[in-house]
């Protein structure tokens, strides 16, 4: 997995609530277990119409947001079902960092576990950054994730808080897999003395 330490991106506005899962990634394109390849089809009924083409009112489809790394969005986001392809979605589209004044539980977890920093502030700050990022592809905003600061277009930081267990990880590049590989000297370990003394099993 990909370390987050310091983000430097374009921020798109979605101020829309409650955007679930299906609308994240639609259950068609749920077929692949690979993480690659989804980035096409993030928010797919919002991004094209009936016949394929792109939707030019949707945020994602403006030339000032086609290569946002930051997404401003709405309360309760990830609601829905818990499917993990959501985040592999937003991850291979580039976004990077979601900023939310609440998520749902499963994809605020799945969100680490996939290099994506999901971060949760008061609505009045969301509806700040909403405005900035509304400033189209000048609106670059800094996510520095040792220091827990989100800093504007203007200048303006602002801090944020965050599990110092899910920070280590992210900083480190660390999910499930990488947590367990860590422990790789303690685990032979355990499997050379378990050997030794069961030498039946």
């Amino acid at each position: 997995m990909d370390k987050f330490e310091t983000l430097t991106g374009i921020a798109a506005p979605m101020p829309q609530i409650n955007v679930d899962t299906d609308m994240i990634i639609p259950k068609q394109f749920l077929k692949t277990i690979k993480r690659s390849g989804l980035g096409v089809n993030l928010f797919d009924e919002m991004r094209y119409d009936d016949k394929g083409e792109e939707i030019a009112d949707f945020v994602l489809n403006q030339p000032a947001y086609r290569n946002s790394e930051i997404l401003v969005a709405g309360d309760n986001f990830g609601c829905g079902s818990s499917r993990e392809h959501a985040p592999w979605a937003i991850k291979d589209f580039g976004i990077r960092c979601i900023i939310a004044p609440s998520f749902a539980d499963i994809f605020y977890n799945n969100c680490f576990k996939n290099g994506i920093l999901p971060i949760t502030l008061p609505q009045e700050t969301v509806d700040l950054l909403m405005i900035d990022a509304e400033k189209g592809e000048n609106a670059r905003m800094v996510v520095d994730l040792e220091n827990q600061t989100i800093t504007t277009s203007d200048g303006e930081a602002v801090s944020f808080e965050l599990d110092p267990f899910r920070k280590k990880c992210l900083m480190e590049g660390l999910d499930d897999i990488g947590l367990t590989m860590e422990k790789g000297a303690a685990i032979e370990s355990f499997e050379s003395r378990a050997a030794a003394e069961r030498p039946w099993v």
